[in-house]
């Protein structure tokens, strides 16, 4: 894994590199301004929103890091240009017309970035902080208006993925200024969606273009919504391979056969989105065997998953550092 200030050096020409782009836009005309930096003048980076939300969430989660004043000050400017109040207004207004886009992974990004903006704190952190108020609100309206009509979870390991997306917004919601009844809401539906799950098909993992694994990303979800003694019941029904200590595909670090394939290379996330998951998971039971199985499958996950960060293939530099980070911090 690079340090601090090479991460920082990665995701600065990221969110600054508005070429190659791949916009999940519904061009409407042909007079349309379909610029990357048109559409989006803060997110317009890092060749796609959601990667452009979570690798400007880097940044700032990197900047008290940062041993050299004058790095510190270029990531500073880059965010100062990127999250004004002009800007933000026009993400916001986007995303309010159109209440899919994104939905549910770049929202949950862009919450955890408003709430790693308060956390940093200082006049730069409330600044940047009080600039994305407005998408806050826009996406709290959004998830208001989409729980109850999500009658069905999206169980695959990609972006629409609900499980890691509620949790997410579990984790930064409340700092993000996120009201309470929305963060309640969402435990419901969590509940609603998960609590009656039982013999996980483990057996299915991984897809061939997963970053996340449905099974775990569930339980990692699951662990945020039911109180200490209600988990460890809860994950021997969903997953009682764990406990029966037999065979369990989802302990087992993907193979990558070819890392600079777009989709392929999506198995290095799942490497290190895995490495999180078994460490929350794991922190979330008490001492014994299967918290000793998930810990040291984390372990396997982490190092397999790390040197892969940098490679210097915009293929994966675009978005695989934030889930090191992910995995470092679990």
């Amino acid at each position: 894994m690079p340090d601090a200030a090479d991460v920082a050096r990665l995701a600065l020409a990221n969110v600054t590199r508005e070429y190659p782009n791949f916009p999940a836009h519904l061009v409407s005309s042909a007079d349309e301004d379909t610029r990357p930096s048109a559409l989006h003048p803060a997110f317009y980076g890092a060749y796609d929103w959601h990667s452009s939300v979570h690798m400007h969430w880097l940044l700032v989660r990197l900047l008290k890091e940062l041993p050299d004043p004058a790095q510190v000050a270029e990531v500073t400017a880059v965010l100062d240009r990127h999250l004004t109040p002009g800007h933000l207004a026009t993400e916001a207004t986007y995303l309010q017309g159109r209440p899919s886009f994104e939905r549910p992974y770049g929202w949950a990004w862009l919450i955890a970035l408003a709430a790693e903006c308060r956390a940093h704190g200082g006049p730069d952190g409330e600044r940047w902080a009080d600039a994305l108020a407005p998408a806050v609100t826009t996406v709290d309206r959004l998830l208001l208006d989409w729980l109850p009509k999500a009658t069905y979870p999206v169980r695959h390991g990609n972006h629409p993925n609900s499980a890691f997306s509620l949790g997410l917004v579990l984790d930064t919601g409340e700092r993000a200024g996120l009201p309470a009844a929305t963060l309640d809401a969402v435990r419901e539906r969590l509940r609603s969606w998960f609590g009656d799950d039982h013999d996980a098909p483990a057996h299915w993992e991984p897809s061939g273009q997963d970053f996340l694994s449905p099974a775990l990303t569930e339980a990692d979800a699951m662990r945020r919504v039911l109180a200490g003694p209600e988990f460890e019941p809860w994950l021997d029904r969903f997953l009682p391979a764990l406990r029966a200590g037999t065979p369990c595909p989802l302990l087992e670090v993907p193979v990558v056969s070819d890392h600079a394939d777009p989709q392929i290379g999506h198995l290095l996330g799942l490497a290190l989105s895995k490495a999180a998951a078994l460490r929350t998971v794991a922190g979330a039971l008490p001492d014994g065997p299967v918290r000793t199985r998930l810990a040291e499958a984390a372990d396997a996950h982490l190092a397999a998953g790390l040197p892969a960060v940098d490679r210097g293939d915009f293929t994966t530099d675009h978005w695989l550092a934030t889930f090191a980070v992910l995995a470092l911090d679990a």
